[in-house]
């Protein structure tokens, strides 16, 4: 049994020539789309070259076009003729013609044949996707989407517009659910024969014919259909910039490609000579055996993104357009937020009270009463811990909390569970200091014994607040002293990160920190983090945490739900 590659191309024909050699060179065989878009001279020219390798196959062209049917229909027949040709083929990999393989082909084969019966497709539901771009989420799949988004953008914003004003909401098919994620899949072929072959076929392609950038949830949503374990991830590396456009791999970034660990790349900028010679070459080898983990390198497009879209300080990018703060301060004196930490470490209050000698207060805003330091009910000014009263007017209250005990640096935790109407005044506070670790409101799920269907739900709400929380701190206009890490990149250095923490509390010349907090037990969390991913939910916040490896026994062992090891 072996991987057939079913490849999509389109421009760089020779590029993808060497690529297709490549793949051929280690026993897989392979399926090529030519875009129809590609004139008849270079097609027949592309094709002849490939005279006499049997296992390789051209399908039917289609005219394909970025979020148009098109994607899928090639997609479709191009799998189709794989199934039929190479019955030795167990796993189907989609890629493209800007697709390089990083690791040798064999190493490809030996993971999935460890893995016969796992589909590896990123497939989340559209509540929690956080990359769709333009406000089109759910809407893509209850309008309909006639007009070219490249080439008709007029009329496709018109149409949209008009769809709205009359209520226009389509039918999904019954049983159906939506999910969207990667275009880039590797399905078992039992699964993707089922897809393929369902009797409802086209009343599917009928439907997501439709659907605005099809290529993207065609396959995500009909693998959950027949899939008996989806891995909720792509084996492809593909990142993707702010505007939600693909980011293109030159050869600067030969390193940054080794270090991820993953079988293929795209995009690759066609004269990236180094890259195609090294990873294409003898020494492909070079790269370890491991699983695969773009996640890795998650942090250096992050601040690439970050860099692009907010610039350095002092320099004001073409574009910007700097606003001017009205307000004339919230509070009195410097204060302390922390974000993630107490969920993170045991006894973080006391702990950091010990370090700083500063008054150290528990979640201010809880749902339920305001932590006060000690668990006072009341404090100083006549503050009250009642949270109706410290809702009637969360502001004030922070802002009567810092007047009150001026002279006395004040520090209280943060999450997204507590009351949410203050975090817009902190961020853009420029006394206050805050200090955030992304994600790290995962921890008291993961510890909880609830139902994982509700941890889901659970999950899904307090990730989205925390982004629209983290979206005020990021902002170009907040004047607080910020800091964010994300819980994998906290949890690699925690002495380092805290150590700066404490610095910009303490009094000039402040010791080195004798003692450290003990971090919560964390082994079994990142196949916990799957397991959200798997069930549909995408938990980004954390960052790169390392995730288990898919379960390579063909029929996996019956378990509970949610499972600790």
């Amino acid at each position: 049994m072996t991987v057939g590659i079913v490849m999509l191309v389109h421009t760089s024909l020779e590029r993808a020539e060497q690529v297709i050699r490549h793949w051929v060179a280690g026993r897989c065989p392979v399926v090529v789309h030519v875009d129809k878009n590609v004139d008849d001279e270079r097609h027949d020219a592309f094709v002849s070259r490939f005279d006499g390798l049997s296992n390789v196959r051209f399908s039917k062209r289609h005219r394909c076009e970025w979020g148009t049917w098109g994607l899928v229909a090639a997609s479709q027949d191009a799998s189709q003729l794989m199934l039929e040709t190479f019955p030795e083929v167990r796993h189907v990999y989609l890629a493209s013609g800007s697709c390089l393989p990083l690791r040798p082909v064999n190493e490809l084969v030996s993971y999935l044949a460890k893995r016969p019966r796992t589909d590896f497709i990123e497939s989340a539901t559209t509540a929690d996707v956080p990359w769709t771009i333009g406000g089109l989420d759910e809407e893509r799949f209850t309008l309909r989407f006639p007009f070219s988004w490249k080439r008709q953008r007029y009329f496709f914003d018109k149409y949209v517009a008009l769809q709205r004003r009359l209520g226009v909401r389509r039918k999904i098919p019954a049983g159906l659910v939506p999910h969207m994620g990667s275009q880039w899949w590797c399905l078992t072929r039992q699964t993707l024969s089922a897809i393929l072959q369902d009797p409802e076929r086209e009343t599917y392609d009928r439907y997501f014919s439709k659907v605005w950038i099809p290529d993207e949830s065609y396959y995500q949503t009909l693998t959950r259909l027949y899939s008996t374990h989806i891995e909720s991830r792509s084996l492809t590396l593909s990142k993707f910039d702010f505007q939600g456009k693909p980011h293109i791999f030159y050869d600067d970034h030969l390193q940054l490609l080794r270090r991820s660990d993953c079988f293929v790349a795209r995009k690759i900028w066609p004269r990236a000579d180094k890259l195609y010679e090294t990873f294409l070459g003898d020494n492909a080898a070079a790269m370890k055996a491991s699983e695969p983990n773009p996640g890795k390198i998650d942090r250096i497009f992050s601040r690439a993104v970050d860099r692009r879209i907010r610039g350095r300080s002092g320099l004001v990018m073409q574009g910007r357009f700097p606003n001017r703060g009205w307000e004339n301060g919230l509070t009195a004196a410097p204060y302390s937020v922390f974000e993630g930490f107490s969920e993170l470490f045991e006894n973080f209050e006391p702990w950091l009270a010990r370090a700083t000698g500063t008054r150290v207060h528990g979640h201010l805003y809880a749902p339920d009463r305001a932590e006060l330091d000690g668990r006072q009910t009341t404090f100083a000014g006549a503050l009250s811990d009642s949270s109706a009263l410290r809702d009637y007017d969360p502001k004030a209250f922070l802002t009567s909390l810092i007047w009150n005990t001026r002279g006395e640096r004040q520090c209280f935790q943060f999450g997204p569970a507590d009351n949410q109407a203050v975090g817009f005044d902190i961020a853009y506070d420029p006394n206050a200091q805050i200090s955030v670790i992304t994600g790290a409101w995962a921890i008291p799920l993961f510890q909880s014994n609830r139902n994982f269907a509700d941890l889901r739900l659970e999950a899904a709400r307090l990730q989205k607040i925390e982004s629209d929380h983290l979206d005020d701190l990021r902002s170009i206009h907040a004047k607080a002293k910020i800091r964010i890490w994300s819980l994998a990149e906290f949890i690699e250095s925690p002495m380092e990160a805290l150590q700066t923490v404490i610095d910009e509390i303490s009094v000039a010349g402040g010791r080195r920190l004798s003692e450290a907090p003990r971090i919560i037990d964390l082994s079994g969390f990142g196949r916990f983090l799957q397991n959200l991913k798997n069930q549909g939910m995408h938990p980004y916040l954390m960052g790169d945490f390392p995730v288990d490896s898919a379960p390579q026994n063909a029929r996996p062992k019956a378990r509970r739900p949610y499972l600790v090891r």
